[in-house]
Parts: structure tokens; C-alpha cells; sequence
């Protein structure tokens, strides 16, 4: 007799779990949709009862015997079994102690309880311990084999289920890598989008203002001519003016009164120069914003690392000439670089503006270091702000992920950094202790092959090279 029907006796006692839907995709006899061969164990002292279970199932399963708890556990180390059937009370280690060990180290074997003592407390002991069954001794042997055939239906769900869950985990971990490599993909698109309008702005100061700059300084020049000629002229005049009439020379002692002469001939020189140097200063922003966005080097090719830097801090100089950020230079003999220097102008404008940010209002130290270390040139950039917390350090670098007050941030900048230079085959780390400072390194290749770029970022080096 079985727990099954045990239970509608006392009406206290189920055995068997309910039947439960299969999952999508997976048969009750594993993931392959066929039926597979089960093991099963038969453990009882005696042997009759052994040879009768083992003929028994052995029409549809293998069967293996042991007369004892010692021996089913040599068995159990040796192969994988599906099932066990064994007897409650044996010589030496009982049939409950053989349920514990299976329980704790073999998890994927099902095992029924036969047993010739009918109690229900006996029975309900098992199957919390993790029996599928109890089994009343003699028992039937149909009823055996449904028993079997359960238990093992059952095992191979929970199998089934397992897998299942198991790809469905995987599944979950690619769709969440892939999701990251779509924002990163975003984060890249927006970048283009930004650089193709920064190589649209430049393109057009580039031309409306380089244009009338050009104009301003030769006519600069012509007019510092002229005003040495009229100089010359004046003096020349003054060295005679005694030989003219009196009446003559008072009225042009009251012009020059009015006029302010001699403070105006000691201005005119200086106006001059000024306006020159003021020209010249308006072509040198221009050149700086030409070199950053790289206007004429889109191409990969090789590149003075140490100069893009520099012609960053420029366009960055109202961080850095505020006083309260002290910039500390540790330039090593860097050779050129194979590179995109437009894009690696924008890591160095994302790091130096985000070292700059750091600080704050306080007063602090940027330093920028660059190092030559085998066929990698290496370039740090360290700041003494507040740190970034331990906690943050692996999120600094996806999409959309920012540390600044809302509205200062768009989370995209360590991101778009982290894209190019993983573009150019190198490598971003960094480093923070809270209250003390940051510190970014860069690692690129001297030698580099080029990697594709997105599409956009294509288009928009096209239409600066339009200009």
C-alpha cells in the first residue's frame, strides 16, 4: 500500500506532487523532447524484495541492488542515480539516514520509503525529510510502478525547471548586455551628433571670421605705415612751425588743445598694437577650436598627444586661469601617436573639465602626466577634489550615469570617453579616495590599427571636410 492510499484512509497523508505544466520548450523527459534511460536503486535487507522490485521495473528501467545503507552509498558515489527505493528500518544505518545523505548530496535523485511499520507520523516524518513516497510493505506492484513512474515524471520536472531557469538567467544576462551596449550605442550616436555640429560650428568660424580677420590685420598693417608717415610728417611740420606767421601758428596751437594732440600722437601708436594683438588673438581661438575639433585630420593618423592636450586647456581656460586651480605639467618625450585626435581631444576635454569640476570653488591641483611605458604611451590626470565613493567607481562609466547636481550632468561624457578609447584599442582606469582626489589613465597604443566608426561620426567629418 502506498502513502496514496494511506492518505485516503486517514484522510491527513498525500504522497505524489500535483501534476504541473510543463515549461515552454521542455519535455518531461529533459531538454531533447525524448524519453532517457533512468537508474534506479532498490535498498532492502532482503533479498527477496530486492529480486522482486528489480524484476519488477527492470522491463522499463536499470535496476541496481544493495542490501545495505553502506552499500547503496558506495553505489551512489560510483554512478547517478534517478531514483531510490529503500527500506525504512535495515542492519546498521537506517533507511531515514540513507534519505538524509541523499538528500544533502545527491539532490537530483528522487527516493520512495518502503517500509512494513503503517503509521502515519512515520510516513509524514519521510516526506518532510524529502521522500516523494511511502510505501507500505507488502505493496502492490502496480502501485509500485505508478509510484516509480511519478516520482521520476516529477524528478524530471523539477530537472526541466531548472534548466529552464537556468536559460532563462542567461537569456536575462545577454539581454541586459545587450541593453548596456544599445545605451552605449546611444550615448555614441549623441556624441556624432554633437561633433557634427561642433565640425559645422568651427567649419563656419572657421570661414566668416578667419575671412575679415585677415582683412583686419593687413589693414593694421597699412595703417600702422601710415600713421609712421603722418607721424614723420607732423614732427617735420613742428621742426618749422617757428617760420610761420603768428596768427598761423595760433590757431594751430588751439587745434591741438582741442583735439588733445599730444596725448592722441602717444595713443596712436599704442591703438595700433593693441588692435594688432586683439586680431591676432581672434585668430589664435580660431586656430585653437581648428586644432581641437580637428577640422583637417579626420582621418586616423599620427598625432602629438601633448599638443591636443594643450590646445584643450586653452579653449578651458576659464578654469584654469581662474587662480584657485593650480595646473601642474609632467610631460614626458611622448612620439606621435595613430589616432583620431579630434575624438581623443574630446577624452581630454571630458577629463581636464570634469578635474576642473572636482575642485570646485576651493583651491586645488590638476596634474597632467604622460609617460611612455614599452609600445604604450600612458597619460594620467589627477585632480584633489572630493573623490568618488567606492560604491560608484564601476557605474562612472555607463550611459546616462552622472554624479553632478541635476542639470549639471548629462551622463554622457565618461561614457563617450570610454567608447573612444576602447575605439582606439586602449585601455581607461580610474582611481578615487573620497575627500582626496581622482585620478584618470589613459593607455593607447603608439602603433594602432583603426577601428570602425559609427556612421554618423562618418558624416559628420564629411560635411566639416565640405568646408
Amino acid at each position: 500500500m502506498s502513502l496514496n492510499s494511506y492518505s485516503s484512509q486517514t484522510d491527513v497523508l498525500t504522497t505524489s506532487a500535483p501534476d504541473a505544466p510543463t515549461p515552454h520548450g521542455f519535455s518531461l523527459a529533459g531538454d531533447f523532447g525524448t524519453e532517457c534511460t533512468h537508474r534506479i536503486l532498490i535498498v532492502d535487507d532482503e533479498e527477496p524484495i530486492r529480486t522482486l522490485f528489480s524484476c519488477c521495473l527492470s522491463f522499463r528501467y536499470t535496476c541496481v541492488t544493495a542490501a545495505s545503507v553502506e552499500e547503496a552509498l558506495a553505489r551512489l558515489a560510483e554512478a547517478e542515480y534517478s531514483l531510490v527505493i529503500t527500506d525504512m528500518m535495515m542492519p546498521g544505518l537506517s533507511g531515514i539516514e540513507l534519505l538524509r545523505k541523499v538528500m544533502h548530496s545527491h539532490k537530483d535523485t528522487a527516493v520512495i520509503m518502503v517500509s512494513g511499520i503503517d503509521r502515519a507520523q512515520r510516513a509524514l516524518d519521510a516526506v518532510r525529510l524529502g521522500a516523494f513516497d511511502y510505501l507500505i510493505k507488502p505493496c502492490d506492484m502496480d502501485v509500485l510502478e505508478i509510484s516509480v513512474e511519478r516520482a521520476l515524471e516529477r524528478r524530471d520536472l523539477l530537472l526541466s525547471a531548472r534548466r529552464y531557469k537556468q536559460d532563462l538567467e542567461v537569456r536575462n544576462i545577454e539581454l541586459a548586455r545587450r541593453q548596456a551596449e544599445l545605451q552605449r550605442l546611444q550615448a555614441q550616436l549623441v556624441h556624432s551628433e554633437k561633433m557634427a555640429s561642433l565640425g559645422q560650428l568651427a567649419a563656419g568660424v572657421a570661414h566668416e571670421i578667419n575671412n575679415p580677420v585677415g582683412f583686419i590685420h593687413g589693414n593694421l598693417e597699412m595703417l600702422e605705415d601710415c600713421a609712421a608717415g603722418l607721424i614723420e610728417l607732423v614732427s617735420y611740420y613742428d621742426s618749422v612751425a617757428p617760420q610761420l606767421p603768428a596768427p598761423i601758428l595760433e590757431e594751430v596751437a588751439k587745434i591741438k588743445k582741442r583735439r588733445d594732440f599730444e596725448a592722441s600722437l602717444a595713443d596712436l601708436t599704442s591703438i595700433i598694437s593693441d588692435s594688432r594683438g586683439g586680431a591676432e588673438r581672434i585668430r589664435d581661438i580660431v586656430q585653437n577650436l581648428r586644432t581641437f575639433s580637428r577640422l583637417d585630420e579626420a582621418e586616423f593618423k599620427k598625432a602629438d598627444i601633448q599638443e591636443g592636450i594643450e590646445s584643450t586647456l586653452r579653449l578651458l581656460s576659464r578654469y584654469y586661469t581662474a587662480g584657485h586651480v593650480q595646473l601642474t605639467r609632467d610631460y614626458a618625450d611622448l612620439p606621435p601617436v595613430d589616432c583620431y585626435a579630434g575624438q581623443l581631444n574630446q577624452v581630454w576635454m571630458n577629463l581636464l573639465a570634469n578635474a576642473a569640476q572636482a575642485i570646485g570653488a576651493r583651491a586645488g591641483e590638476v596634474r597632467i602626466a604622460t609617460r611612455l611605458e614599452e609600445d604604450h604611451a600612458v597619460i594620467s590626470i589627477s585632480d584633489t577634489g572630493s573623490g568618488i565613493p567606492d560604491a560608484l567607481l564601476t557605474k562612472i562609466f555607463d550611459p546616462f550615469f552622472t554624479t553632478k547636481p541635476v542639470g549639471e550632468g548629462t551622463g554622457l561624457g565618461l561614457s563617450i570617453t570610454f567608447g573612444i578609447i576602447e575605439r582606439h584599442n586602449g585601455t581607461i582606469e580610474v582611481t578615487s579616495a573620497p575627500g582626496r582626489g581622482t585620478t584618470f589613465t589613459v593607455r593607447l597604443p603608439v602603433n594602432a590599427t583603426p577601428q570602425p566608426q559609427p556612421v554618423t561620426e562618418t558624416r559628420a567629418h564629411a560635411e566639416i571636410a565640405a568646408h
